[in-house]
């Protein structure tokens, strides 16, 4: 399929909720379950926290979350179902997303906990997405 094709047979809508769906996953990924353990594995502290650029951290992330949506609905094409983008997501994240982020966090000398957090929401994340896009 060439990319006119592709980008024609784009799903928009599907592709926003997607991205937007990374928002829910990190809300609670980095809150509840692990927000605790990865501030402490980075050194930070919830004033250091409240420094950040609530418009630039969380606008940027939404962007990038809809370019990742955007390219998983590419890549898994509009004839995708439930499963194949389930598991498009899915290997996506194993595959691609957490043997790079190894690969960096080898070099930068980070932990193993830090990695799998980090890792885990990508691949939940992207796993959700290709669902979310493989459902419509």
């Amino acid at each position: 399929m060439d990319l006119t094709t592709a980008l024609q047979n784009i799903n928009w809508l599907s592709v926003i909720i997607a991205a937007i769906s990374t928002f829910l996953v990190g809300g609670i990924w980095y809150g509840p379950l692990f927000g605790k353990a990865w501030m402490q594995a980075f050194g930070y502290t919830e004033e250091y926290l409240k420094r950040r650029s609530i418009p630039k951290t969380f606008g940027g992330s939404l962007l990038l979350a809809f370019v990742a949506s955007l390219i998983l609905e590419m890549f898994i094409g509009p004839e995708a179902d439930i499963v194949f983008g389930t598991m498009a997501g899915f290997f996506a994240g194993i595959g691609w997303v957490a043997t790079f982020l190894g690969i960096l966090y080898l070099f930068e000398m980070q932990s193993l906990k830090v990695y799998l957090i980090n890792a885990g929401y990508c691949v939940l994340s992207l796993t959700l997405m290709g669902l979310i896009l493989g459902s419509w």
